[in-house]
């Protein structure tokens, strides 16, 4: 049996090339917490630095992260989270208020307080430009 272990790695001391990040680590199916734990470990070093990849880097982050993504679907159960909300975490992540919710829609300012308070629902047009302008697909305002 394999001793799991935490691995810490920056993006700085990273092989540029495709053997030197696979001798690192084998690009495999994620098992458990450590294997996760590990993986993401290396993605996190690399993706604040994704536009300075070379093409093995890209090709290994792919890897790396289709494999997050398959274990996570199968493992991590993710909290349903309503449109509204998903809106009130952006903008208070962009550091925007009702206001700019309602520039950003081009609707009169009362109503980006009314959509925040629950009071009045998103449009579709509402939810097209919501997605357009935080570079999302429309299904994060649908919930």
């Amino acid at each position: 049996m394999n001793a799991k272990r935490k691995i810490k790695h920056r993006f700085e001391d990273l092989p540029r090339d495709y053997f030197g990040l696979v001798s690192l680590l084998p690009p495999r199916p994620i098992h458990d917490e450590a294997d996760l734990s590990n993986v993401l470990e290396i993605t996190d070093a690399m993706a604040l630095w994704a536009e300075n990849f070379t093409p093995d880097q890209e090709d290994y982050f792919e890897a790396l992260c289709s494999f997050i993504e398959k274990y996570e679907a199968e493992h991590v159960k993710w909290p349903k989270v309503s449109g509204v909300d998903a809106l009130k975490h952006l903008l208070d992540e962009n550091g925007m208020k009702a206001a700019d919710l309602a520039r950003l829609l081009g609707v009169h300012r009362n109503l980006g307080s009314s959509i925040l308070r629950g009071e009045r629902k998103l449009t579709a047009q509402h939810i097209r430009a919501l997605a357009a302008h935080f570079n999302l697909s429309t299904d994060v305002f649908h919930g």
